[in-house]
């Protein structure tokens, strides 16, 4: 009997859950986090470029390649571990480095990324992160260290996964521009959960970032969705009042609607994006499992009381251009309603006008036809007459006589003619 066969996507789809493995980290150790996206279109770019700019880097280290095709890659680079991921619009490289180096958040740390590598990136930076993992110390320390490395106004920190570990992150960019998170961790967090921890950090930093790409773009768009709000207000008190024609209104209600479809179908994208990405952080967030750190706001405060807002904005554009779009589309309805009422009418009016023009030719046909009976028996009279003057004298009459006596006969068959001619006609004047 042979073996049933397996669908061609089975273990490629098996395989995708555990695409992205979480590192396993040493503590003490520190991390450098990069993200980089094209400018534009970047979920249609040419992903070989990225697999290609992640070989540049590997050929300065002499580490082996990935696989063709590869979406992620873990290697050692020099001394250090090296992780690349590929996103639908952005690639991520992380470096965990031993030991806690010589001075927190030492920007010389970012040199692991040869400064000519990073010139050559196919994209810009996103976001990048310096991330320091230390033994937990007690809590005291842990906040003179916070306060001390971030700025107090900006910084969340919290106790994460039941109590294992406490988190601090400053969501503002630092004179070295990247971003600063510290994780503290006790002395029994296995290795795999310190790399779960920093992971979801890294993630956190990257959706928000990219999440607010959406508000960016409405804040882009919002002017010129006021202009069209206002040209849609006045074009449908336009149409209340009826102040200006029809035609003019619909035509320019159709520009509107036209605009606002375009709008719309160039921001679908980043809005659909930005709302993927908005749950991603607070799903990222939740797994965390945070609780208070003396009095201090947690992630999901600080996402709250900054980052919330900004996503409302965007959601409310959002329902404000389908609102737009719906109410321009039902005017255009309405209007053309309207035209198509008048249009109706105004054919009403020609068919009667063309009746009544028929009725007309019809009663000067009838006053045609009467008149040429009168010119057909004349003629006809007269050729009759000319046929019997040579009996006028055998029958003792006169020409006069004579043309008095055929008058009515000829008369009456001219016109017995033409009522048959008439009765064979239909009322279009065609011949059945």
């Amino acid at each position: 009997m042979a073996p049933i066969q397996d669908h061609p996507l089975r273990y490629a789809l098996a395989n995708e859950l555990h695409a992205r493995p979480f590192p396993s980290l040493t503590v003490p150790c520190r991390a450098v986090y990069l993200a980089i996206k094209q400018p534009s279109h970047a979920a249609g770019r040419d992903k070989a470029q990225d697999l290609a700019h992640l070989v540049d880097l590997l050929d300065r280290f002499g580490t082996a390649h990935p696989s063709p095709g590869a979406t992620h890659f873990s290697a050692r680079i020099g001394q250090n571990m090296l992780k690349w991921e590929q996103h639908t619009e952005f690639v991520t490289y992380t470096v965990f480095l031993k030991g806690l180096g010589q001075r927190p958040y030492d920007p010389a740390d970012f040199d692991v990324f040869p400064e000519e590598w990073l010139e050559q990136a196919p994209g810009v930076r996103v976001t990048s992160a310096m991330i320091r993992i230390a033994p937990r110390p007690d809590d005291a320390d842990i906040a003179e260290k916070v306060d001390d490395w971030m700025v107090p106004e900006s910084v969340a920190i919290s106790r994460v996964l039941d109590d294992d570990a406490v988190v601090a992150g400053d969501f503002r960019i630092d004179p070295a521009g990247h971003q600063r998170f510290a994780v503290f961790t006790a002395e029994d967090v296995g290795q795999r959960r310190v790399g779960r921890i920093v992971q979801r950090l890294c993630e956190i930093e990257t959706y928000k970032t990219m999440s607010m790409l959406g508000f960016s773009r409405v804040r882009e768009i919002g002017p010129r969705m006021g202009e069209i709000d206002t040209d849609l207000s006045q074009l449908m008190a336009a149409m209340t009042g009826s102040t200006a024609p029809e035609e003019e209104t619909l035509k320019a209600l159709l520009s509107v609607s036209a605009e606002l479809e375009a709008l719309s179908a160039r921001s679908s994208f980043r809005l659909g994006a930005t709302f993927a990405y908005e749950a991603l952080v607070h799903k990222r967030i939740e797994v965390l499992r945070e609780s208070r750190f003396q009095g201090r706001q947690t992630f999901a405060e600080f996402m709250t009381r900054r980052y919330l807002p900004a996503m409302r904005t965007v959601k409310s554009s959002e329902a404000r251009l389908g609102s737009m779009a719906d109410r321009a589309m039902r005017a255009g309805d309405l209007l053309r309603t309207r035209v198509e009422v008048q249009r109706s009418a105004q054919n009403q009016q020609l068919l009667e006008s063309m009746d009544q023009r028929a009725e007309a030719q019809l009663h000067l046909q009838k006053t045609v036809e009467g008149l040429s009976v009168v010119a057909i028996s004349y003629y006809a009279v007269s050729l009759v007459s000319y046929l019997l003057y040579p009996l006028a004298t055998p029958l003792g009459l006169t020409k006069g006589s004579l043309t008095a006596l055929v008058v009515l006969p000829v008369v009456a068959v001219v016109a017995l003619m033409i009522r048959r001619i008439r009765k064979s006609m239909d009322p279009s004047g065609k011949q059945l």
